[in-house]
């Protein structure tokens, strides 16, 4: 469980703006399920997602996403990783493979986090940012992420992995804004699972 609370470079829970957000939350609470509900929802909320919104700049690193309040489904699960592991509760990284415009290829990676729980074992959330069709909501033990795997292609994915995919952190960092990146998303090919460690769970 210990690689689950660490800290890196993409969650970099010691970062000032961090550990003064993740305290400040914490304080309002007196169990790590409330803490990591209010956690979740604060970043679901207060973080704009980059595509909805149409800004432009690319985050990455759970910091840089506090400080510009933007970021893809995968910044805003750094971001809420390192809010969570300030605190002290365990959490993880979960993807799925998703059609990008619902209908086939092409196809993305989507991020989102798996949180252990005293009550409830690991349990996933997604804090992606809810709009029309979307509402992700924190209910344990019952699961009600963003999304839902429907189309041929499509796919999730039974790792809960303790530090983001590097091929979704290369994906962020080699560009600057959602212009650059156009559908570069990052992707993992289901004929390329192994090669990424993934194990599939469920796929359309």
């Amino acid at each position: 469980m210990e690689d689950y609370l660490q800290a890196s470079e993409v969650i970099d829970c010691q970062h000032p703006s961090i550990t003064g957000l993740a305290q400040k939350i914490a304080s309002q609470y007196q169990t790590q399920e409330a803490i990591a509900k209010a956690c979740f929802e604060w970043v679901r909320d207060e973080i704009y997602h980059s595509c909805d919104y149409q800004i432009n700049r690319i985050t990455c690193c759970a910091s840089e996403v506090l400080k510009h309040k933007t970021g893809l489904c995968y910044a805003k699960s750094h971001l809420l990783a390192a809010l969570l592991r300030t605190n002290g509760i365990p959490v993880g990284f979960c993807y799925q493979r998703l059609s990008i415009d619902g209908l086939g290829a092409p196809y993305s990676l989507h991020g989102f986090n798996a949180i252990y729980l005293p009550a409830s074992g690991w349990y996933r959330v997604d804090a992606r940012g809810n709009r029309q069709g979307i509402n992700a909501q924190f209910t344990p033990p019952v699961e009600q992420l963003a999304y839902k795997i429907q189309v041929p292609g499509e796919a999730e994915f039974e790792n809960i992995c303790s530090e983001p995919l590097p091929v979704v952190v290369q994906g962020l960092q080699a560009y600057s804004s959602l212009d650059d990146l156009g559908f570069q998303l990052p992707d993992v090919s289901l004929e390329s699972l192994e090669q990424y460690g993934l194990i599939l769970r469920h796929k359309a």
